[in-house]
């Protein structure tokens, strides 16, 4: 009878399975197959293409590639700044909507979690009209107020894209941090309030504390989100090519390598390079900051 029970509930995961061998697993197989071929054309080039086995080349010349690491390198300096600065809002957030009653913090709550309801690409068209000087109004009011800015020059093209990221993420973010200080025992502020405590030390003492384990997820998936960011440079490139090029960040190198140059193989090897580079990159964050938890 256990063991029926047993089969029956692992049944219930079968659909999971399914998808997790089928949607993730195969095509990372595949990825790695095709990355270990590469095309060639006999003789000017005129006659048909032929598939050869070159074993690890292709992740030699990525690695080699100074455009793709290059824009991993820009993209690393970036999260380096954005992550820590949305996470600081999120939390802040967080901590003003613990301290209102359940009621207005619902309210808040939903409010805060707009931006993240609307898809990526939706949100990235959003700013990208707010930027525009000729259709958006932040040019015009900067103009009133003394200010002369271009959101699409050079200087500013990463904070732009960074404000658009952090208005995106914070709700999420915030609902997370959020959900782990419903779960700090509420006699410990009562009991520090005794104690002569204020507000801000137990936030400072308390709070943030039994929240590290929420910012380490939360940054963790920020990472990971910031090294496959895609939607909103390409949408900047259209806007502004000369300062947003093709190589700008590795995702758009990937993308115009697969299909417009149609080196599926290159493609398929820095894709596989990359998903290498989030892994040890998660790696790290992930020890580092269980070392400071202990």
């Amino acid at each position: 009878m256990i063991r029926s029970l047993r089969w029956k509930g692992a049944a219930f995961t079968v659909p999971f399975q399914l998808g997790f061998v089928f949607l993730y697993l195969l095509p990372i197989g595949y990825a790695v197959y095709e990355s270990l071929f590469t095309e060639k054309q006999s003789g000017l080039g005129l006659g048909g293409a032929t598939t050869e086995f070159v074993g690890l080349d292709n992740y030699t010349q990525g690695l080699t590639d100074s455009a793709f690491m290059n824009s991993i390198l820009r993209v690393v300096l970036f999260a380096c700044v954005q992550i820590p600065f949305m996470l600081l809002i999120s939390l802040l957030l967080a901590l003003f909507l613990d301290a209102l009653t359940s009621r207005v913090a619902s309210r808040f709550r939903i409010l805060l979690l707009v931006p993240y309801m609307i898809p990526g690409v939706v949100a990235a068209i959003v700013w990208v009209n707010l930027y525009s000087p000729d259709v958006g109004p932040l040019t015009p009011i900067g103009k009133a107020l003394g200010f002369d800015w271009n959101f699409f020059a050079p200087s500013m093209v990463w904070p732009s894209i960074g404000n658009l990221l952090t208005w995106h993420g914070i709700g999420y973010n915030m609902v997370i941090i959020y959900s782990a200080l419903q779960g700090v025992p509420r006699e410990l502020f009562e009991a520090a309030r005794l104690d002569g405590a204020s507000e801000l030390r137990i936030a400072r003492s308390i709070k943030i504390p039994y929240v590290r384990g929420a910012l380490v997820l939360t940054g963790l998936l920020s990472i990971i989100q910031m090294l496959q960011i895609f939607n909103e440079p390409a949408l900047f490139r259209n806007i502004t090519p000369q300062t947003v090029s093709d190589s700008f960040t590795p995702i758009m190198i990937i993308y115009n390598q697969a299909f417009n140059a149609g080196n599926y193989n290159y493609a398929a090897a820095l894709s596989v390079l990359l998903a290498l580079i989030l892994g040890v990159a998660s790696f790290l964050f992930y020890r580092l900051t269980s070392k400071e938890a202990d």
